[in-house]
């Protein structure tokens, strides 16, 4: 018989796919589902980098086995592309490291850091790769707990001080996802200082940066002050240029720890199709006009969706970043409940706030890449069974 191994037996079912197949059922009985459950955007990949994928696919030598650090002309344009956006200058040959997509990153680095029985701090509610990736590494979650009361702000002084100095890793999110939360200037500030004074790697999950609102513009963890010297940051172009199955991404910033994180992937992947790091490539140095096209159509669809909240009487906050709201399940809902009320009696599949972890019950989480007629009639489905 097969035995699954311990770390298996342990994960919780993953969110996402849990979602799918209770979609895939009621899909079989031919009810219409609008899901706004999972934060895929609905548009195209932009033309200039569709045409520069078919043209590099057409030669041979881009066939073959890729550098697992990804070719160098792609980690130039990501140094150019944080030097023109954020100010920050990075060495494309030690401080910038390719990914097929920042998940892959981010669930590699513990296992360049971590050790059995380490603490890894970790925001809740969050992605929940954060737990999952240290857990395969063998080490221990500590969740730092994300409050409305406090903006979704880590709150640093309430981890205790014994935490800290055994803590050898730092996850975090900002715009974060679920709760839309933004960060700022002092908050980063502060988030260097404890890394520095407790000797912890800070691993900043950057994926949301340009999907922003409103006159908003969210800075890069790497622009404080000796930030560098204490952590890494993610991103990808999933989010930024509508390519989320492409799966190309990166990490960059202290140069240890992306020598680290490349010592594991030299270990067990290949890197990304060179045809597509050359398309992404095109979409870091090309027109960048399709950012704030996106931008304005997740605008106009977040207006949309938070209007329609208001209305169905819905505790919600209008995001400045991502395309995600965070809202309160209404009175005599858990989580779950109203989750699979919405879904058994409209058709509309949100995301349990639980499912990022425990201090998320009590809200949900709903996206909107969707077109705008669809959310309207989510909206209108979700008024006509309101029955609180």
């Amino acid at each position: 018989m097969v035995q699954l191994a311990d770390r298996i037996k342990s994960l919780p079912p993953y969110l996402f796919a849990e979602i799918d197949r209770k979609k895939a059922q009621l899909k079989s009985k031919g009810v219409d589902i609008i899901s706004l459950a999972i934060g895929d955007p609905d548009l195209r990949t932009p033309d200039n980098i569709i045409r520069e994928l078919q043209t590099a696919a057409e030669y041979v030598n881009n066939h073959h086995y890729p550098d697992y650090n990804g070719m160098y002309e792609f980690r130039q344009a990501v140094s150019n592309w944080y030097d023109t956006r954020f100010g920050v200058k990075l060495d494309p040959e030690t401080e910038v490291v390719s990914l097929i997509g920042s998940k892959e990153g981010i669930a590699h680095v513990p296992m360049a850091f971590v050790n059995p029985g380490d603490i890894v701090l970790s925001p809740d509610p969050a992605y929940p790769v954060y737990a999952t990736a240290t857990l395969f590494a063998g080490g221990e979650t500590h969740l730092m707990p994300l409050k409305k009361e406090n903006g979704y702000l880590i709150d640093f002084k309430a981890i205790p001080k014994d935490i800290l100095q055994k803590a050898r890793m730092m996850f975090l999110n900002y715009p974060n996802n679920p709760p839309a939360a933004v960060a700022d200037d002092d908050f980063f500030n502060e988030l260097v200082r404890v890394a520095k004074e407790y000797d912890i790697l800070v691993c900043h999950d950057a994926a949301y940066t340009e999907v922003t609102y409103d006159g908003y513009v969210a800075k890069s963890f790497l622009q404080y002050e000796g930030a560098k010297d204490v952590g890494i940051e993610f991103h990808s172009l999933s989010k930024t240029y509508c390519m989320t199955g492409w799966r190309i991404g990166f990490a960059v910033g202290n140069k240890d720890a992306i020598a680290g994180l490349g010592k594991v992937k030299s270990n067990i992947d290949s890197g990304i199709f060179q045809a597509v790091q050359i398309a992404g490539i095109e979409a870091l140095a090309g027109d960048q006009s399709s950012v704030s096209e996106m931008r304005e159509i997740f605008r106009a669809r977040r207006d949309v969706l938070y209007d329609g909240l208001v209305r169905a009487g819905i505790k919600v906050e209008k995001p400045k970043a991502t395309f995600y709201l965070w809202a309160q399940v209404p009175k005599g809902h858990t989580s779950e409940s109203f989750v699979e009320h919405l879904l058994l009696n409209a058709g509309v599949v949100v995301t349990p706030g639980n499912g990022f972890g425990a201090y998320g019950d009590g809200f949900f989480r709903m996206t909107f890449t969707l077109d705008k007629e669809r959310i309207e009639e989510a909206i209108e489905r979700i008024i006509k069974i309101r029955n609180w």
